[in-house]
Protein backbone atom coordinates (compact mmCIF):
# COMPACT_ATOMS: atom_id res chain seq x y z
CA UNK A 1 0.00 0.00 0.00
CA UNK A 2 2.85 2.41 0.93
CA UNK A 3 4.44 2.04 -2.68
CA UNK A 4 1.05 2.58 -4.31
CA UNK A 5 1.05 5.71 -2.61
CA UNK A 6 4.75 6.92 -3.14
CA UNK A 7 4.05 5.89 -6.94
CA UNK A 8 0.92 8.25 -6.78
CA UNK A 9 2.86 11.24 -5.63
CA UNK A 10 5.64 10.88 -7.64
CA UNK A 11 2.99 10.57 -10.67
CA UNK A 12 1.07 14.07 -9.61
CA UNK A 13 4.59 15.33 -8.94
CA UNK A 14 6.10 15.07 -12.41
CA UNK A 15 2.61 16.30 -13.26
CA UNK A 16 2.73 19.36 -11.10
CA UNK A 17 6.27 19.99 -12.29
CA UNK A 18 5.38 19.97 -16.43
CA UNK A 19 2.53 21.63 -15.76
CA UNK A 20 4.60 24.72 -14.20
CA UNK A 21 7.27 24.54 -16.75
CA UNK A 22 4.44 24.06 -19.80
CA UNK A 23 3.13 26.97 -18.42
CA UNK A 24 6.52 29.15 -17.58
CA UNK A 25 7.27 28.22 -21.27
CA UNK A 26 4.20 29.87 -22.50
CA UNK A 27 4.43 32.82 -20.60
CA UNK A 28 8.01 33.42 -22.17
CA UNK A 29 6.67 33.09 -25.75
CA UNK A 30 3.44 35.16 -24.64
CA UNK A 31 6.19 37.96 -24.17
CA UNK A 32 8.22 37.40 -26.88
CA UNK A 33 5.36 38.55 -28.89
CA UNK A 34 4.82 41.63 -26.82
CA UNK A 35 8.38 42.01 -27.40
CA UNK A 36 8.17 41.60 -30.92
CA UNK A 37 5.07 44.00 -30.97
CA UNK A 38 6.62 46.78 -29.35
CA UNK A 39 9.19 46.81 -31.62
CA UNK A 40 6.72 47.20 -34.81
CA UNK A 41 5.05 49.78 -32.88
CA UNK A 42 9.02 51.67 -32.06
CA UNK A 43 9.91 51.44 -35.78
CA UNK A 44 6.15 53.00 -36.93
CA UNK A 45 6.76 55.71 -34.10
CA UNK A 46 10.31 56.61 -35.97
CA UNK A 47 8.73 56.60 -39.46
CA UNK A 48 6.11 59.05 -37.42
CA UNK A 49 8.70 61.37 -36.49
CA UNK A 50 10.33 61.30 -39.16
CA UNK A 51 7.56 62.51 -41.46
CA UNK A 52 6.93 66.06 -40.70
CA UNK A 53 10.91 67.21 -40.75
CA UNK A 54 10.48 65.64 -44.13
CA UNK A 55 7.46 67.28 -45.37
CA UNK A 56 8.93 70.65 -43.96
CA UNK A 57 11.96 69.89 -46.27
CA UNK A 58 10.26 69.56 -49.30
CA UNK A 59 7.68 72.32 -48.35
CA UNK A 60 10.14 74.39 -49.08
CA UNK A 61 10.87 73.65 -52.15
CA UNK A 62 7.15 72.62 -53.56
CA UNK A 63 5.32 75.27 -51.54
CA UNK A 64 2.33 74.75 -54.27
CA UNK A 65 1.55 70.93 -53.82
CA UNK A 66 -0.10 71.53 -50.55
CA UNK A 67 -2.31 68.56 -51.02
CA UNK A 68 0.65 66.31 -51.28
CA UNK A 69 1.43 67.69 -48.07
CA UNK A 70 -2.17 67.58 -46.39
CA UNK A 71 -2.55 64.04 -46.93
CA UNK A 72 0.87 63.14 -45.24
CA UNK A 73 0.08 64.52 -42.34
CA UNK A 74 -3.50 63.36 -42.38
CA UNK A 75 -2.45 60.24 -42.73
CA UNK A 76 0.70 60.45 -40.00
CA UNK A 77 -2.27 61.26 -37.56
CA UNK A 78 -4.62 58.95 -38.37
CA UNK A 79 -2.12 56.44 -38.49
CA UNK A 80 -0.92 57.53 -34.77
CA UNK A 81 -4.33 57.35 -33.46
CA UNK A 82 -4.63 53.90 -34.53
CA UNK A 83 -3.29 51.72 -31.47
CA UNK A 84 -3.49 48.30 -30.54
CA UNK A 85 -2.55 46.63 -26.78
CA UNK A 86 -0.88 43.94 -27.58
CA UNK A 87 -3.84 42.20 -25.21
CA UNK A 88 -6.07 43.49 -27.63
CA UNK A 89 -4.48 42.30 -30.46
CA UNK A 90 -7.13 40.70 -32.86
CA UNK A 91 -7.01 40.27 -36.51
CA UNK A 92 -9.51 43.01 -37.46
CA UNK A 93 -7.69 45.74 -35.13
CA UNK A 94 -4.53 44.49 -36.45
CA UNK A 95 -6.28 44.90 -40.71
CA UNK A 96 -6.93 48.32 -39.07
CA UNK A 97 -3.45 49.01 -38.53
CA UNK A 98 -1.92 47.88 -40.91
CA UNK A 99 -4.03 50.12 -43.16
CA UNK A 100 -3.74 53.46 -41.52
CA UNK A 101 -0.01 52.22 -41.79
CA UNK A 102 -0.09 51.57 -45.30
CA UNK A 103 -1.96 55.18 -45.58
CA UNK A 104 1.08 56.75 -44.34
CA UNK A 105 3.57 54.35 -47.01
CA UNK A 106 1.32 55.55 -49.91
CA UNK A 107 1.25 59.20 -48.95
CA UNK A 108 4.83 58.98 -48.47
CA UNK A 109 5.53 57.03 -52.17
CA UNK A 110 3.58 60.21 -53.35
CA UNK A 111 5.52 62.39 -51.44
CA UNK A 112 8.42 61.22 -53.08
CA UNK A 113 6.72 61.19 -56.33
CA UNK A 114 6.17 65.08 -56.01
CA UNK A 115 9.81 65.46 -55.04
CA UNK A 116 11.22 64.17 -58.44
CA UNK A 117 10.29 67.71 -59.77
CA UNK A 118 12.67 69.97 -58.02
CA UNK A 119 16.48 68.79 -58.95
CA UNK A 120 17.56 71.38 -56.14
CA UNK A 121 15.70 69.64 -53.23
CA UNK A 122 16.80 65.98 -54.60
CA UNK A 123 20.81 67.68 -54.06
CA UNK A 124 20.29 69.00 -50.92
CA UNK A 125 22.00 67.30 -48.10
CA UNK A 126 18.82 67.39 -45.39
CA UNK A 127 16.85 65.90 -48.27
CA UNK A 128 19.00 62.80 -48.75
CA UNK A 129 19.77 62.38 -45.18
CA UNK A 130 16.11 62.55 -44.58
CA UNK A 131 15.25 60.36 -47.39
CA UNK A 132 17.85 57.94 -46.27
CA UNK A 133 16.64 58.02 -42.82
CA UNK A 134 12.93 57.06 -44.23
CA UNK A 135 14.23 53.97 -46.27
CA UNK A 136 16.13 52.79 -43.47
CA UNK A 137 13.06 52.95 -41.55
CA UNK A 138 10.68 51.19 -43.98
CA UNK A 139 13.60 48.49 -43.80
CA UNK A 140 13.43 48.14 -40.05
CA UNK A 141 9.62 48.23 -39.98
CA UNK A 142 9.96 45.14 -42.57
CA UNK A 143 12.65 43.80 -40.16
CA UNK A 144 10.54 44.03 -37.54
CA UNK A 145 7.32 43.09 -38.79
CA UNK A 146 8.76 39.71 -39.77
CA UNK A 147 10.23 38.93 -36.58
CA UNK A 148 6.90 39.52 -35.05
CA UNK A 149 5.24 37.11 -37.54
CA UNK A 150 7.92 34.55 -36.35
CA UNK A 151 7.00 35.19 -32.11
CA UNK A 152 3.67 34.81 -32.82
CA UNK A 153 4.37 31.55 -34.84
CA UNK A 154 6.53 29.66 -32.39
CA UNK A 155 4.08 30.79 -29.91
CA UNK A 156 0.68 29.86 -31.52
CA UNK A 157 2.51 26.19 -32.66
CA UNK A 158 3.23 25.64 -28.95
CA UNK A 159 -0.30 26.69 -27.72
CA UNK A 160 -2.07 24.06 -30.16
CA UNK A 161 0.28 21.01 -29.93
CA UNK A 162 -0.29 18.71 -27.64
CA UNK A 163 0.15 18.02 -24.47
CA UNK A 164 0.58 22.24 -24.29
CA UNK A 165 -2.50 22.97 -25.57
CA UNK A 166 -4.18 21.55 -22.39
CA UNK A 167 -2.08 24.08 -19.97
CA UNK A 168 -2.62 26.90 -22.53
CA UNK A 169 -6.75 26.01 -22.80
CA UNK A 170 -6.19 26.58 -18.59
CA UNK A 171 -4.87 29.54 -18.43
CA UNK A 172 -6.34 31.45 -21.57
CA UNK A 173 -3.58 31.69 -23.93
CA UNK A 174 -5.12 32.57 -27.03
CA UNK A 175 -3.56 32.52 -30.29
CA UNK A 176 -1.65 35.80 -31.70
CA UNK A 177 -2.51 37.42 -35.46
CA UNK A 178 -0.10 37.42 -37.67
CA UNK A 179 1.10 40.85 -39.91
CA UNK A 180 -0.40 40.02 -43.70
CA UNK A 181 0.33 41.55 -46.66
CA UNK A 182 -2.50 43.98 -47.76
CA UNK A 183 -4.98 43.83 -50.49
CA UNK A 184 -3.28 44.86 -53.63
CA UNK A 185 -0.08 44.59 -52.25
CA UNK A 186 0.78 42.27 -55.03
CA UNK A 187 0.57 44.78 -57.69
CA UNK A 188 3.60 47.87 -57.53
CA UNK A 189 2.74 51.54 -57.10
CA UNK A 190 2.25 53.47 -59.80
CA UNK A 191 4.01 57.12 -59.67
CA UNK A 192 2.93 60.10 -61.84
CA UNK A 193 4.70 63.09 -62.54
Amino acid sequence: MKKTWIIILAIVAVLVIWCVSTYNSLVTQEEAVGTAWSNVENQYQRRSDLIPNLVNTVKGYAAHEKETFQAVVDARAKATQTTISIDDLTPEKMQAYQRAQGEVGSALSRLLAVTENYPDLKANENFKELQAQLEGTENRISVERRNFNEAARTYNTKIRRFPASMVAGMFGFEKRPYFEAQEGAEKAPEVKF
